[in-house]
């Protein structure tokens, strides 16, 4: 057989008609995939036999079956024996066997947990119901690191990869105008991918909310607002104060907690923050501004997507001394006063 291997996706939900169709839609023409509809597990593997595969793909493990296994097709015993069959396969052969599978509403695999232990690598696909933004995770490999993220968005034309995934968490800027008062961007991780996403927040005289959070831990937000009236001398009793994470994130890791206070105080001051502006750092109960983990890699994604000012504590500012900065100012502060002098400061 001349050119490269095929691959071999069976499908145990969906007819090749159903598939086919919607492969005409999405322009996807090859020779190298193959198509084939069956749920009996001796069935596909007695078709590979005749093909020289790069790789087969069953979709899903929980349609397929085993003759003289007891239980129905998606059952403990079926799923498990299923699983054994198709590993046996691939350590004799060689070729990878890709197993998708359902989830459960709490977003585990459904099915044995033995299921996770028999397979090599563990991928899950996120995404949220509102969200055209897919995030390919993973959680458990045997070949590498599971610090690792993709980041895709499902087009017209199917899922295409985001070189840049920190769009998905920016809104549009509007350069110089009071429509940046209260925005302020900081820069979290998730495995090894570092993005950067925008806090907003919203301080209204006399209101009858005294705190609504979205995103952020209300135990964190309540002490950085505590340490700003106390420390940094900011009159918010009186004031409702709103926060919220663009695009639904929520921040888990104290280095938003610089952002989340900056964008107060913009809120409270009506002072629009600059564009290109990012905060990274942790805020103690003193008003210190302590360093956060992974610094170096937070500030190149800063570099990298071409701010042109990164606040950051002024303990960590020694450690960057090897990182290429380009155009972007790193401005180091002690405590919270200092960076509101100098951020807050009339230009």
């Amino acid at each position: 057989m001349g050119g490269p291997a095929p691959v071999l996706y069976v499908s145990g939900e969906e007819s090749i008609e159903q598939i086919g169709n919607r492969a005409d839609r999405m322009r996807i023409g090859t020779d190298e995939l193959f198509l084939y509809a069956s749920t009996d597990v001796e069935d596909i593997l007695e078709k590979t036999q005749t093909l020289s595969l790069r790789a087969l793909v069953i979709d899903s493990i929980q349609t397929v079956y085993l003759r003289g296994v007891t239980g129905s097709a998606g059952g403990l015993s079926q799923v498990k024996e299923c699983t054994e069959v198709l590993l046996r396969f691939a350590k004799k052969t060689n070729i990878p066997v890709f197993l998708i599978g359902h989830v459960t509403k709490s977003g585990e695999i459904a099915g044995p947990r033995v299921l996770e232990h028999i397979v090599d690598v563990v991928l899950y696909m996120e995404g949220e119901k509102c969200s055209s933004h897919r995030l390919l995770r993973s959680v458990k490999n045997r070949f590498g690191s599971t610090d690792e993220l993709g980041v895709f968005e499902m087009s017209q034309s199917g899922l295409q990869a985001v070189s840049n995934p920190s769009e998905m968490f920016l809104s549009e800027q509007q350069s110089d105008s009071e429509f940046l008062a209260g925005l302020a961007v900081t820069v979290i991780m998730d495995g090894s991918r570092a993005f950067l996403i925008e806090i907003q927040a919203l301080c209204v005289a006399g209101s009858s909310v005294s705190r609504q959070v979205n995103g952020v831990q209300a135990g964190r937000a309540e002490m950085i607002i505590s340490v700003l009236i106390k420390q940094a001398g900011l009159k918010l009793q009186e004031n409702g104060v709103f926060l919220n994470v663009v695009s639904g994130v929520s921040l888990s890791e104290t280095a938003g907690d610089l952002a989340v206070a900056a964008a107060i105080c913009s809120s409270f001051l009506e002072f629009p923050l600059p564009v290109g502006i990012a905060f990274i750092g942790e805020i103690g109960l003193g008003g210190e501004i302590r360093t956060v983990p992974r610094m170096d890699k937070r500030i190149n994604t800063v570099v990298k997507l071409g701010y042109k000012k990164c606040i950051i504590p002024k303990s960590a500012e020694t450690s960057l001394s090897a990182l290429d900065l380009g155009d972007t100012e790193i401005v180091a502060c002690r405590n919270l006063k200092e960076m509101i002098n100098i951020v807050f400061r009339k230009r």
